[in-house]
């Protein structure tokens, strides 16, 4: 398989016994792209076996709390076991201070550098490629300024000849209402992540703080023309699951409810 994501944190904002803050590893042919860095991240990638140390870029949907406050004790491991190379760090602007003041005060020796490449496009927008995948970043529709991300796999002649060969992709879609364009940045991705915050029942809670529904989320994987969904960012009030998935089910069929320490092969 050339994706292989693992899933690291499902659980939205507040704590809770079972479940850690967003963050998942995507594999790309055997290279590391952490995407989001919520508290704990750390553990739960020795968990799963990660390297800390080889992961080769992180990519920030937004600077709220449980997206990054795993981020710093991170950086500090990362030197402690020694990289040398530099980290590349895909955020939105405001993340720039954040960065600096860590660096201040807990950057003496570390020995490397994080690159920060701020996030500020209107539209989808190629952010880096590698020989094996192509990265675009996204808008998407919350509170603060938040970026999607879409992994897009690169393949050559050869492959593109084999009737049989389907080139993967992923889109991560985290905190976000619904909006019309959203379809557009992810049409015909293969596996779709959509946070599903709540339940339908409350729709005006997901309003009111710029979240998505069950519902929404399906709607959107269907507009997208995906194969998959998966669906996260649970409401710690969530006691239903299995109602939950089917509310999503009842739109989109093909859709999974994440847990931590999933991993999923496409």
């Amino acid at each position: 398989m050339s994706f292989r994501l693992t899933i690291l944190g499902s659980a939205s904002a507040m704590p809770v016994s079972d479940r850690n803050p967003s963050a998942q590893m995507l594999q790309v042919y055997g290279r590391l792209f952490l995407l989001d860095c919520g508290e704990g991240a750390q553990q739960q990638l020795r968990r799963a076996h990660l390297s800390i140390v080889k992961i080769s870029a992180l990519l920030l949907s937004h600077i709220h709390g449980d997206h990054i406050f795993g981020v710093f004790p991170l950086l500090s491991t990362m030197g402690m076991l020694g990289r040398k190379a530099p980290l590349d760090i895909y955020a939105p602007a405001a993340f720039a201070n954040h960065l600096r003041f860590f660096l201040a005060w807990h950057g003496e020796g570390l020995g490397f550098e994080p690159v920060l490449h701020p996030l500020e496009m209107q539209g989808p927008e190629e952010i880096f490629q590698t020989k094996n995948v192509r990265v675009t970043a996204f808008p998407l529709d919350h509170k603060i300024e938040t970026f999607g991300f879409r992994f897009d796999e690169r393949y050559g002649a050869r492959k593109a000849a084999d009737p049989l060969f389907r080139p993967s992709s992923y889109a991560y879609c985290s905190d976000t209402r619904p909006f019309p364009a959203l379809a557009q940045y992810i049409q015909g991705v293969r596996v779709l992540y959509h946070e599903a915050t709540y339940p339908c029942e409350m729709q005006d809670k997901a309003e009111e703080r710029y979240h998505s529904t069950t519902a929404d989320a399906a709607r959107a994987a269907l507009a997208a023309g995906a194969e998959k969904l998966l669906v996260g960012h649970y409401s710690s009030r969530i006691r239903d699951f299995e109602g939950y998935l089917a509310e999503c089910r009842a739109i989109f069929p093909e859709t999974s409810a994440v847990s931590d320490m999933d991993i999923y092969e496409f």
